[in-house]
């Protein structure tokens, strides 16, 4: 549909760091392939995203290095905007070549003082609506010469209740996944001063009133259930399935937003990063408007029309933040809007309507690009570092690996080798080397005989009509956020290309233009010309450089990125020709170079306290070593599956879980003297009484974790028709409990 708005909005990196492959895979990428795709389609795009320059990250990077936290942001807001510009991204221009009416893009700072104003704007208009709540917390008190200070959980370690980790955080343990209270934290210390006392001690936040959007956010998932991807559907039904509870919005920290209010209760409060920094979507656009366009234009991306019609909004997103963009953003907006029409919380919250501010129309979250087969980790420093690879390497060759590779329905994994074969074997052996060939050989020909004058489009109807499906199947793709599956079919282009050329080998006639076979011959070698304007309109938006210096060697003018779309498929666009020199598209890659530069930069990897933007190492932590993969992408092996213990358990007693509205507290006979509990979200479809008795498969050896406040030691099996019924999985006849399911 052309002419649509369309907010592309982009997760904020912390700025306290530089930003590493994991980061550009899951969050950055994406959204600059599909912007540039919609802005081809003729669509007005609004792209949004900045630093995220407040909460504990930053406090804690700068105490660490013994500087400001402004010095922190300041150094990696500019050095992470740079990487991210040198990559393609189109943060600039701020203004749609085409006018200010198509939209353009904003990569702000939440250390704006003007998202300052319109955050505090916000507070102060859900906190007048009723929707904040005041409620007294337990957290860890510093005691210091100077009075002390509340520590936020990043700077509370300790050993983990759970595991006995030395180095589990404030609230949950990294080593085995399990959350807990505060006070449960063993021998905790204050990870800044670890020979400060520390207590706990009372202190006084406000809460926003998420229980009171369970209801609508509920009829908003089950409307998108057949958009969004099934992390999103699982994830969102999680929290959904718990029974949401108010949130704290405000924290003991002096870095960050202050609290517009008065009273000396909230000294040394600001408001809590979670809930401002989601806010920026929002603040970009108003502030884009402010700068460079009409006051109000933001209401066209945000605002459903009176007749209503909405905007269209795109999240992207790595895996972690789906919460925050399904179930917390949303609840802020449409309690926006019910601040808006003067409601209280006496009233129920509704989806938005005409003239309201809109929810997100998809979720487009990625899973996680591993390296070596652990997670990418900033504060672990494992990680490849953009700013050090886009020195080594043109940006095209990762834009090319990490779309082909991207995760978009599970993990993937980066390494070297594959990074190489990828690039040799593919971009270039396919795409780099057809289009190398058609502008060579074209080059070669006489100057009275260029390679226009042999076009014969009847020799290529063939090819006219796959490149046609290819390029709907190639618009599909993208149009459902499928980024590795669209640049597949682009490659299977390329690909026809080489075999169109290899089949007719119009080599052989370059020394004889008239002989037999030579009009057909040349005929698809002048079709390889616009068969590389095809590429070059197709592959833009994945491989923006490449993509306009062959638009470039075309003899084609301008900027290919504002080229129309379905002009790729346009066989009477007039055919032109450039006499310049054909250079390759790509440089092949030395995996032997590129291992041997790795070993001399691992030799001088940083200290944890020193700048690692100009580092490509994988990490440690602690003293355990990261696990080798396998090379290239793994899959579940029969190996891995065997270490899934199932096993018969009988349901003992069922109770409501009192902390969370719609859990279940299982008891389960497992076999074993003590028993087990299970957390279970199947108030929806079972009573206690239905389940009671019931023998059922659970997983026996998954990691304990607490719900709410009760330890869950594991999780039954059930069968889910994604249409609203659910079923445990029960065994047929008698058998012992704790039998094992094989």
């Amino acid at each position: 549909m052309s002419g649509e708005h369309v907010l592309v909005c982009v997760a904020w990196p912390y700025a306290n760091g530089p930003l590493h492959l994991g980061h550009v895979a899951g969050c950055y990428l994406p959204p600059d392939i599909q912007a540039r795709f919609e802005r081809a389609r003729g669509n007005r795009v609004l792209m949004v995203s900045g630093s995220d320059e407040h909460g504990t990250p930053i406090t804690v990077a700068a105490e660490t290095q013994g500087v400001s936290p402004q010095d922190i942001v300041d150094k990696y807001h500019a050095i992470n905007t740079k990487a991210l510009l040198d990559l393609g991204c189109s943060w600039e221009p701020n203004i749609d070549p085409r006018g200010i009416e198509y939209g353009g893009s904003l990569f702000n700072r939440t250390s704006d003082k003007e998202h300052y104003q319109i955050v505090s704007e916000n507070f102060q208009s859900l906190m007048e609506a009723g929707l904040f709540e005041r409620k007294v917390m337990q957290q860890y008190y510093e005691i210091r010469d100077d009075g002390g200070r509340f520590l936020p959980d990043r700077y509370v370690e300790g050993e983990c209740p759970t595991c006995g980790y030395d180095g589990a955080r404030g609230d949950q343990c990294d080593e085995c996944g399990v959350t807990y209270e505060a006070h449960e934290l063993k021998n905790p210390r204050s990870k800044m001063n670890p020979g400060a006392e520390i207590v706990i001690r009372d202190t006084e936040h406000l809460f926003y009133r998420l229980d009171l959007f369970q209801e609508a956010l509920e009829e908003h998932a089950n409307q998108q259930q057949s958009v969004w991807k099934s992390n999103v559907r699982a994830m969102t039904k999680q929290w959904l399935d718990m029974g949401l509870r108010p949130r704290a919005v405000t924290r003991d920290l002096d870095w960050g937003i202050p609290l517009p209010l008065e009273g000396e209760e909230w000294d040394g409060k600001c408001i809590y990063v979670w809930f401002e920094a989601v806010q920026g979507y929002y603040s970009c656009a108003k502030l884009w408007s402010q700068r460079f366009a009409n006051q109000n234009d933001w209401e066209k991306w945000w605002k459903i029309s009176d007749d209503g019609t909405k905007p269209r909004h795109l999240y992207f997103l790595g895996k972690d933040n789906i919460p925050f963009h399904t179930v917390i953003w949303p609840a802020l907006i449409m309690g926006l809007n019910h601040a808006a029409k003067g409601l209280d919380s006496e009233s129920k919250p509704t989806l938005p309507g005409p003239g309201e501010l809109n929810l997100e129309d998809n979720v487009p979250a990625m899973e996680y690009l591993m390296l070596a087969g652990g997670q990418f980790s900033k504060s672990r420093k494992h990680a490849v570092w953009l700013p050090s690879f886009l020195d080594r390497f043109d940006p095209d060759t990762l834009r090319y690996y990490l779309s082909i590779n991207m995760p978009e329905n599970h993990d993937t994994d980066f390494n070297w080798p594959d990074f190489v074969e990828k690039i040799n074997s593919e971009l270039i052996a396919a795409y780099g080397n057809f289009v190398h060939r058609v502008l060579t050989l074209g080059a070669r020909l006489p100057e009275d005989r260029k390679l226009p004058t042999f076009e014969n489009l009847d020799f290529c109807r063939d090819e006219m009509a796959k490149l046609e499906k290819i390029h709907s199947e190639v618009t599909s793709s993208l149009e459902r956020h499928r980024f590795k599956e669209a640049l597949r079919s682009i490659m299977t282009a390329a690909q026809l290309g080489n075999q169109m050329l290899q089949s007719v080998t119009p080599w052989k006639f370059l020394n004889d233009l008239d002989g037999v076979g030579a009009d057909e011959s040349l005929s698809k070698l002048s079709f390889g010309w616009r068969l590389s304007r095809y590429l070059a309109i197709l592959t833009q938006p994945f491989l923006p450089f490449s993509a306009q210096r062959l638009w470039d060697a075309l003899g084609e003018s301008g900027e290919v990125s504002q080229v129309e779309w379905n002009s790729a498929i346009d066989w009477d666009i007039e055919f032109k020709w450039s006499n310049a020199e054909a250079k390759p598209l790509f440089q092949r890659l030395d995996l032997d170079e590129i291992l041997e530069q790795e070993k001399s930069l691992a030799a001088d990897e940083p200290s944890k306290d020193e700048d690692p933007s100009h580092s490509v190492k994988g990490g440690k932590k602690k003293k355990k070593e990261v696990k080798e993969m396998p090379e290239g992408t793994t899959h579940l092996d029969f190996e891995t599956f065997m270490e899934v213990e199932l096993r018969v358990g009988r349901i003992v007693s069922v109770s409501d879980h009192e902390n969370a509205d719609k859990l279940y507290v299982v008891s389960i006979d497992d076999g074993t003297e003590e028993g087990r509990t299970i957390c279970a979200g199947l108030k929806e479809y079972y009573t206690a009484e239905e389940m009671t008795g019931k023998s059922v498969v659970f997983v026996a050896n998954l990691k304990p974790r607490k719900l709410r406040g009760i330890m869950s030691e594991g999780m039954m099996l059930a069968a889910d028709d994604g249409k609203g019924g659910v079923k445990l999985v029960t065994i047929d006849g008698d058998i012992a409990t704790g039998s094992q399911v094989r």
